[in-house]
């Protein structure tokens, strides 16, 4: 499902840069950014506390 997921939600069914590091390069920062956004829904947000 995470291949999928980066290929679909994230678009990358087709890699933009070229040759084996650029499609490495690029390829590293979708699975960043794949993982990023499971540690945000993991650890949530702090809630703000309100000045009465």
């Amino acid at each position: 499902m995470l291949f999928a997921h980066l290929k679909r939600i994230l678009g990358l069914g087709r890699l933009r840069l070229r040759g084996p590091c650029g499609a490495n390069d690029e390829f590293l920062l979708a699975a960043t950014a794949q993982n990023l956004r499971k540690l945000a829904k993991i650890f949530p947000a702090p809630q703000q506390l309100r000045k009465a």
